[in-house]
């Protein structure tokens, strides 16, 4: 067990290594790290709305659920709404969802190269393949899966106000009052720091199963498999150990 993750860490060291070199076109690396902007962002955009606002519009009922009571000021609702869509139900919840989407489309993608050999015929070409296949996924999901989270707290803040008015929990300036109220923007430090971490596993964890799978069909099914329980399970220690750290 032991050997197996020593070897598996010194191959994604390797891997990292490789990928850090100068492009030999960066035209062709550009439109390579568009097209990887447009296939981790906008094409997880409708999950990710749609998750989030019922993420919020689901903690706003149940929190109003919890805290009936005269003694609890109804605002109080929407503070907790906010403080646990940005610390973690936003960055942790949508990431977790995005190792599913992203992580398996960039497994799939690499072993399917890897087997069928493009990725030979293109290192015989003289491409380094770990900065012109790795590279630029990792750099697109550092920058476009901090601007998700960021997208789903604020859909998540919103869905929970509209659960408030359609469900009579709280007016709009109860609402309000309990969103500015003792707001801390240590918290969307937290928040962001949790999404680059989150977008680095995402994308390299993947990349890794997927760039050196071996055999056919079958086996990029179980190399992508893989890398998203992997994926997951790192996120949640991950998760533990800058709640840890930060807070």
């Amino acid at each position: 067990m032991f050997k197996q993750f020593f070897e598996h860490m010194g191959r994604l060291t390797l891997m990292l290594k490789g990928s850090i070199a100068k492009p030999e076109n960066f035209k062709v690396y550009w439109i390579e790290f568009m097209e990887q902007c447009n296939d981790i962002g906008i094409r997880s955009l409708p999950i990710v709305l749609i998750i989030s606002v019922f993420l919020g519009m689901v903690l706003t009922v149940q929190t109003a659920y919890q805290l009936i009571s005269p003694l609890v000021p109804k605002p109080v609702v929407a503070g907790i709404v906010r403080d646990s869509t940005i610390l973690e139900l936003s960055p942790t919840v949508i990431c977790i969802v995005l190792a599913g989407v992203v992580g398996s489309k960039i497994a799939s993608e690499l072993g399917n190269m890897r087997v069928s050999e493009q990725i030979d015929a293109l290192e015989i070409m003289g491409i380094n393949t770990r900065t012109y296949l790795v590279l630029p996924k990792i750099i697109a999901a550092l920058f476009m899966v901090p601007c998700l989270i960021v997208l789903s707290i604020a859909v998540s803040i919103w869905g929970g106000y509209v659960a408030g008015m359609f469900s009579s929990i709280l007016t709009r300036e109860q609402f309000y009052q309990g969103l500015t109220q003792g707001f801390l923007p240590y918290n969307l430090f937290f928040a962001m720091a949790k999404s680059f971490t989150f977008a680095f596993i995402i994308s390299v964890v993947p990349a890794y199963y997927g760039y050196y799978v071996q055999g056919g069909a079958l086996e990029i099914g179980r190399a992508s498999t893989t890398s998203v329980v992997v994926s997951c399970i790192l996120i949640l220690v991950a998760d533990y150990g800058l709640s840890v750290l930060l807070l």
